[in-house]
């Protein structure tokens, strides 16, 4: 069984980590999603750690259920805005859309998303095989539960995620291949979310939230760990 977990990485654009058995199989770096996926084409399940269902209005249950679920990490999810937000030309007016639509403007660090948000949503809504997932979410479940003492980016939260996905059998190797220059923190990312992946494929993985909320296209907005 293969399956594929992706993050975006800046201008690299995105990095896949491949599983086979759930065990690593190798690393992809492309600057379009699509032509990354299309080099994974055996893959089962593919996990994208990035917002893809959009909803109208207000935020997505999905985000305040992940905030929940996290605890004393849930600052490391952002709320997304509603999809009109997105559909604007610049940040002024993309902020003025989501006060409008949930009474917050939208923050500088969100609105940098939307190129590769909308992006990485045309994927999800030509393949049923991609699902959004959030690493955080996904190393709450590999750790048991136990929030991480940690960020991501410092030695100790580096270290610490690399042994979760270690103890559940996804060993990241020193020599990545293609990833090799991809941040430490984004092929951990992708990792987790090759991991869910994986779970995904299965049939065991969770989601959130528990009661479904829909997208205008009719899919199901939820985050998978």
């Amino acid at each position: 069984m293969e399956v594929l977990g992706v993050d975006a990485c800046g201008r690299q654009g995105w990095i896949g980590i491949r599983l086979t058995d759930g065990t690593f199989a190798g690393s992809l770096v492309d600057v379009r999603l699509d032509a990354l996926i299309k080099r994974a084409a055996g893959a089962e399940a593919i996990a994208v750690d990035m917002p893809l269902g959009l909803i109208e209005k207000g935020w997505r249950a999905a985000d305040l259920g992940a905030r929940t679920f996290l605890g004393a990490r849930r600052n490391s999810v952002f709320l997304v805005a509603p999809r009109p937000a997105w559909l604007e030309s610049d940040y002024v007016a993309a902020g003025d859309r989501c006060h409008e639509l949930t009474g917050h403007r939208l923050s500088r660090q969100a609105w940098a998303l939307a190129p590769k948000l909308l992006e990485a949503r045309a994927c999800w809504l030509a393949d049923e095989r991609i699902h959004e997932v959030h690493p955080e979410v996904s190393f709450y479940a590999l750790a048991g539960g136990v929030p991480l003492d940690h960020a991501k980016k410092t030695w100790r939260g580096q270290n610490a995620r690399r042994q979760l996905l270690a103890a559940a059998g996804v060993v990241l190797p020193d020599a990545l291949g293609e990833a090799d220059r991809v941040p430490a923190d984004d092929v951990l990312d992708a990792a987790a979310a090759a991991w869910s992946a994986q779970r995904i494929a299965l049939g065991i993985a969770g989601r959130i939230p528990e009661v479904p909320e829909l997208d205008m296209e009719g899919r199901v907005v939820e985050i998978w760990y």
